[in-house]
């Protein structure tokens, strides 16, 4: 019996070396898996770009994600399973039918700490330079586990395919910009993007989602000048506005027949000595440019580069003038809102000392939304008063109340069928929650 048990007792000192080769390599692809995957493509694209070319192989890694995550996932099985084995036949070999049971212990603890835990705390704590060390080994397994995986992924199609499921199937992946822009939202809740930076990177990548209609000034609120007054009094009319072009129309508001820039209504000015009377605004005034209110912003955008001006009149599938977009507005969607020495202040928003907010209902709900830090819901509706009465269904009275997207909508005025202004207040956090109407 004695002579038995030095016997297994010594292949079970011969056993070690080999279960902590297996543990060193489970903990390497354990690893390697968590590094490759929180490691910043951005920062591996800048190390590219320098000549690195271990961040050049961890690029190539990532490129296909899949079966770098299945080869690592592969080789941690095979070594987490040859280390319990050996050591389950070496334990039994020693302590008979029980060291079954000491095997299982033993090895959930050392594999749980020093195959698992451990590399991917080191993993996670430095993902970048873990990833760049670690790349030569990862990229040679994948090379030689390729072919093993293959099959593995085919075995897998194949069941899957037997209970109806095809491989590829279901949510897409997001985009490159919901992506990033959910980056940023999430930086910005750990506190490492400002909100005034998270905003602008929103604001950028959002150019895409919108129309002109959603930013512009709408004709309701737009200056125009009736291009038969006298010119004297168009003078006057032109030095009391803030803005410095001027739709004139003639006839009937929807009959705009021209924009007048105020520096040519100075040259204009200067060329006849001041003499107002000697002037004729129809002739100094620029063509007027008509876009459709479907025009996305980006592409205004560009258009309003390409064009080299500022201005352009909105109107619908009819042709009726619905408002104006400017180059300021479609910059103020990216860096918030612009004001100069000449712009007026509209007490569109106003926080009142319960902590609910006084707005005017003509205020766009991307507006409210950036200077509140809100996320009232902009899809259906572009301004505060639109989303009320959408989610209303009807054309609410003074006085009613109205709770939706968890606040507070009291409707404080009303000027015929338009909201002129409302009361809203947060009722917990704010944020986007399912309509919940009430009135």
């Amino acid at each position: 019996m004695l002579p038995s048990l030095a016997t297994a007792g010594l292949s079970g000192w011969v056993a070690l070396p080999v279960v902590a080769v297996c543990m060193g390599f489970s903990g390497f692809f354990s690893g390697a898996e968590t590094a490759l995957t929180a490691a910043s493509r951005a920062r591996l694209f800048s190390l590219e770009k320098s000549g690195d070319a271990r961040a050049r192989r961890v690029i190539l890694l990532l490129e296909d994600r899949a079966r770098f995550i299945g080869t690592m996932l592969l080789g941690n099985t095979l070594s987490n399973i040859t280390a319990s084995a050996i050591a389950t036949n070496s334990l039994v070999d020693i302590f008979g039918p029980t060291g079954v049971l000491y095997a299982a212990v033993t090895m959930t603890v050392l594999l749980l700490i020093f195959s698992e835990v451990l590399p991917k705390t080191l993993a996670i704590a430095y993902p970048d330079r873990a990833s760049l060390l670690i790349a030569p080994l990862a990229s040679f397994f994948v090379a030689m586990l390729g072919p093993v995986l293959a099959s593995v992924e085919w075995v897998v199609r194949l069941t899957l395919r037997i209970f109806g499921v095809v491989a590829g199937d279901g949510a897409s992946a997001p985009s490159g910009h919901e992506e990033l822009k959910s980056t940023v939202d999430l930086m910005h809740r750990d506190g490492e993007v400002a909100r005034a930076d998270r905003d602008m990177v929103g604001g950028l990548l959002d150019l895409r989602d919108l129309h002109v209609s959603d930013v512009m000034i709408h004709r309701t609120k737009m200056r125009m000048i009736d291009v038969d007054l006298p010119p004297g009094e168009l003078v006057r009319e032109v030095l009391a506005s803030a803005y410095t072009r001027i739709p004139l129309w003639r006839g009937e508001t929807e009959n705009i027949i021209g924009v007048l820039h105020a520096k040519d209504l100075l040259r204009a000015l200067a060329a006849v000595g001041g003499d107002t009377n000697k002037i004729n605004v129809a002739e100094i005034a620029l063509q007027p440019w008509f876009v459709p209110d479907t025009t996305g912003l980006q592409d205004q955008l560009q258009a309003f580069l390409r064009r080299k001006t500022h201005f352009a009149l909105v109107v619908d599938e009819y042709g009726s003038v619905m408002g104006l977009v400017t180059l300021e507005d479609i910059l103020e969607e990216i860096v918030g809102d612009i004001s100069d020495e000449h712009d007026l202040n509209v007490a569109g928003v106003r926080i009142l000392p319960d902590g609910s907010v006084h707005v005017e209902g003509s205020v766009p709900i991307r507006d409210l939304n950036r200077v509140m830090d809100w996320q009232l819901p902009d899809e259906e509706a572009t301004t505060i008063a639109g989303l009320v009465i959408h989610e209303a269904r009807t054309i609410p009275e003074v006085g009613q109340i109205f709770t939706f997207y968890n606040f507070r909508f009291e409707v404080l005025r009303k000027v015929r069928n338009r909201i002129a202004a409302l009361r809203i207040k947060a009722l917990a956090p704010a944020g986007n929650y399912p309509p919940d109407l009430t009135g």
